[in-house]
Formats: structure tokens, sequence, C-alpha cells
């Protein structure tokens, strides 16, 4: 009975087979499509290829949201260096809350040449290619965000050649920390006064040469990034400048310096770097797989299909000019027989 039983269950099984075999004398194989197999075989494993690339391949997602933090305070790194002796110029912060931040707190007023050695004019020669490269191809951003671009690699290397000149100029650089409202930072000449009303710099004592003024107008945007390297919290900004001359008697007023007014972005960044699933992988190379061997199957059926009718066509046209009329008016489509009488 069990063995009854089995035999039936096979058999049912058997039925419900959704892939019939088909008999190996029954497969007949050609040139043509072997030929269809061949070239299916190798867009498959191009297409295979091409895909795992992509699979191994990240991309970078953004999304968008409000910045909820208010509280927090916003590091600005500075690095400039200005053509005057550091005992004439002086840097601070204004923002829209009225306070003042001191320079001293986070500022290092330095003496240098301003004339830059090889190797800090090729640091500068590189920002600047790194800036307008970005500039025109913004997915250079997801390469940078990618290989975890630290603010460090951008510092300016110290001077090699031991220069003996004197110097003329004053590097200002460190860091400050300002509350995250619209601000000005400014660098200008004499050294910053603070007062209940505002401040003022000490500029009387200072001979006015030439005056210009340089006005960068920054929009900065809080961003969090999110890589397989790095997990950081930092800014994105976009820069808008402009110069002009002081002078007083042709109606261009000011005060001379370089002015850096900022304003922070109410909306947040969320910057992600995404990996395709192994199981999307998976699905992705069995559609690839099973659409080639359709396509190249449906093709080579109507390849065949269409060169039996003209084969067809062509051996009927040579059927008809080959028949042989009979004497009762009918027509016979058998051709002759050469008989050894005949020749004589």
């Amino acid at each position: 009975m069990r063995r009854l039983n089995r035999k039936k269950t096979l058999n049912l099984m058997k039925e419900l087979d959704a892939f019939p075999k088909v008999p190996e004398s029954y497969v007949e194989t050609s040139a043509s499509g072997g030929t269809v197999s061949l070239i299916a075989f190798t867009t498959i494993a191009f297409l295979t290829i091409m895909e795992f690339t992509v699979y191994r391949d990240t991309w970078m997602k953004y999304e968008y949201e409000v910045d909820k933090d208010f509280t927090s305070k916003l590091r600005i790194n500075v690095d400039i260096t200005v053509a005057m002796r550091c005992q004439y110029v002086g840097a601070d912060v204004l923002d829209l809350a009225e306070t003042m931040v001191a320079s001293a707190d986070g500022l290092i007023y330095e003496p240098v040449v301003f004339d830059l050695s090889p190797q800090q004019k090729e640091w500068q020669r590189m920002l600047q290619l790194i800036q307008s490269r970005l500039q025109e191809e913004h997915s250079l951003q997801d390469v940078i965000f990618k290989s975890a671009f630290k603010s460090a690699s951008t510092a300016l290397p110290p001077r090699e050649d031991n220069s003996l000149q004197s110097p003329d100029a004053c590097r200002i650089h460190g860091h400050l920390y300002v509350n995250k409202v619209a601000g000005n930072f400014h660098i200008t000449v004499g050294k910053a006064i603070p007062h209940p009303r505002g401040h003022a710099h000490l500029a009387a004592l200072v001979s006015h040469e030439y005056n210009q003024m340089f006005q960068y107008f920054i929009t900065i945007v809080p961003t969090k990034l999110h890589t397989y390297k790095i997990s950081a919290e930092t800014h994105q900004f976009s820069v808008t400048e402009r110069e002009r001359v002081i002078n007083h008697a042709a109606g261009s007023h000011g005060v001379s310096g370089i002015f850096m007014k900022y304003d922070i972005s109410s909306l947040m960044v969320t910057v992600t770097e995404e990996h395709m699933p192994f199981w999307q992988f998976l699905v992705r190379l069995c559609g690839i797989i099973g659409g080639i061997f359709s396509t190249t199957g449906i093709l080579h059926g109507f390849g065949r299909f269409v060169a039996e009718v003209i084969f067809c066509r062509f051996r009927l046209r040579s059927y008809r000019s080959g028949s042989v009329p009979l004497p009762d008016g009918h027509t016979s489509n058998h051709l002759p027989l050469i008989t050894d009488n005949s020749t004589h």
C-alpha cells in the first residue's frame, strides 16, 4: 500500500510538472542556433560584469528637513593672509543678535611674508582647481563625500624655503564659535574696540594709501554626512563676491577691509551613502539572464520563420519553371527521365 501511494504521489507530481523535458531525439541543432546562442552568452556575460560593477558602487542619497537645532554653536575656521602688518589690522564677528566675538579667543595673528613659497603656490593652485571643478561638475561633490575629504588637508603648508625677508603681512588663522544666526565676520584696519552701542576700529592712526572693500556673501547649509567611512555633522556653503574702491570724493563710501556676511539656511541636508542590497542584485541578474534568453529565442524563431518563407517561395518558383506539358493539356511537374535510348 505504501509503494502504491508513493507511486500515485509521484505520478501526480509528474502531471503538475510545468517544465516538461524534451527527448534528445527531438532536439535539432543548427549553425544559426549556435551563432545566436554565442551572441546571447556573450551579451549575458557583458551585462553581468556591468551589473556587478553597479552592485559594487555606491551613491549618495540627499534628504532635506527643517533644521531644529538653534542652540548649538557654529564653528568658523579662518586662514587669511593680509598684506599689512599685524599691529595695523583687527578681526572680529558681529551677529544679528549684536553679540561680538572677541578675536583673541580663537584667532592667531602671525607675521609672515606675503609672497607664497613654491610649495604654498602649488597648494593654492590645487585648491583653486578643486573649486573650479566643483562649480563645473557637481557630481564631484559625491566623490569628496565618499573619500571623507577633511578640512585638515586644506591647511596652508608651512614655508619650506626659510626666507630671510622681513615679514610684511599678517596671517590670521584659527577658529571661532558663533551663534547660529546671520552675522558679519570682517577684517579691517585698526584693532576692534567694543562699546555699549556696538564696536569700532582704531583706524585713525593708520595711513590710508589704497582703500579697497572686499565683500563676500555666504549662504551656509547645515549638513549631516553618513558614509561607510565617517559620520559627521558639517556645513556646505555658497559664496558671491564683489569688490570696489573706496573713494569718498567720487561718492563710493564705506570702510576698507574684508567683509564676510554669512547667513544660515533653515533647511538641513542629510547625505547618506547607500549600496544596492544583495537580493536586488540577484533579482536584476535573473532578469538579465531570462530576458536575454527569451529575447534571443523570439528573434531566432522569427528570423528562422522569415528565412523558411523566402526559401519556400524560391523553391516554388523553381518547381514551376521545371514543369513539362502533357498531350491532353495537363502539365507534369516531374522532370523527364533521361535513359540510354534517348541519347541515340
